[in-house]
């Protein structure tokens, strides 16, 4: 419970010193938006089926022989957008699970999860300067990450980051784009590990014709400091997804995207990746509630 408690503290801090700003038990102020945005509710999907494989084990075209797999994920990003003069509030929730199903030849089928994220989160953000459609200023954002389920043996993932910094945003492509240091609480496993990096992330869009979108979104995250040794923290952290929106009917969309995933962590030589590629499904909107 203590755990759960500093985790909802840690959450909460960033938002409590904005509402100072605001009075947020009073009616919405005239010339405020409070908008529902629904960045991407889809599924990503991706398909390989060899058939007869055995019979080409020793060829040397590899597609002949490969494994049959079949990769499916959900994602949901959904956010609250309030605005009023040059403040705004966001709060959002980013949720993905996907299975990789892999049939070898002559072997029983194999299931692995390769996605498996909860992140809830808040960002504050004050427009000190704004011209030519930029906006600039601080941020202040908090998050609390988890997860469905339990990679194997190791514990389900708990930790919650506060972070500060400066940031660009709402623009018509550069819809975010900061630089802020990162206070990390981490409580996944017995001994809870307190950590210090500094954090680049951005959110880019831009409509290559009517209907048609190109978007990325991502971050880095470097480690500089940590209360307590465990190997499997990480030193560096990329992660980046590209994506292509066609809109087939309605806000229904298709296209290709590409999601790349680089780490490294303090107990390893290496650095460990993973990339997707395939076709996503979208439902992708926005509602103004006022």
């Amino acid at each position: 419970m203590k755990k759960i408690l500093i985790a909802v503290m840690l959450v909460m801090a960033p938002i409590a010193a904005f509402a100072e700003m605001v009075d947020v038990e009073s009616p919405v102020p005239a010339g405020s938006t409070l908008v529902l945005n629904i960045r991407r509710i889809g599924l990503d999907w991706s398909q390989t089926t060899v058939r007869n494989a055995a019979a080409y084990s020793d060829s040397p075209i590899q597609q002949l022989s490969a494994d049959s797999q079949d990769f499916i994920r959900g994602v949901g990003d959904i956010a609250l957008e309030y605005e009023h003069g040059r403040f705004k509030w966001e709060n959002a929730l980013f949720t993905e699970y996907g299975r990789t199903r892999l049939k070898p030849t002559g072997a029983p089928t194999v299931s692995n999860e390769n996605a498996d994220k909860i992140l809830l989160s808040s960002n504050a953000s004050y427009a000190v300067w704004e011209a030519y459609s930029f906006k600039f200023g601080p941020t202040a954002r908090s998050q609390y990450e988890t997860e469905y389920t339990r990679n194997g043996d190791a514990p389900r993932r708990n930790l919650a980051r506060v972070n500060a910094g400066l940031a660009l945003f709402d623009h018509a492509i550069i819809r975010d784009l900061y630089l802020v240091g990162v206070y990390e609480y981490d409580f996944t496993f017995p001994v809870d590990v307190s950590k210090f990096a500094l954090e680049f992330g951005w959110r880019l869009e831009y409509n290559i014709k009517e209907g048609v979108r190109i978007s990325t979104n991502g971050y880095y995250r470097e480690y500089l400091d940590y209360s307590y040794f465990l190997g499997v923290d990480l030193e560096r952290d990329l992660s980046a997804t590209l994506r292509l929106d066609t809109n087939l009917w309605n806000n229904f969309n298709a296209g290709p995207y590409i999601q790349y995933r680089r780490a490294k962590s303090r107990e390893a030589d290496v650095y460990a990746s993973n990339m997707m590629v395939g076709v996503s499904f979208n439902y992708i909107t926005s509602f103004g509630l006022r």
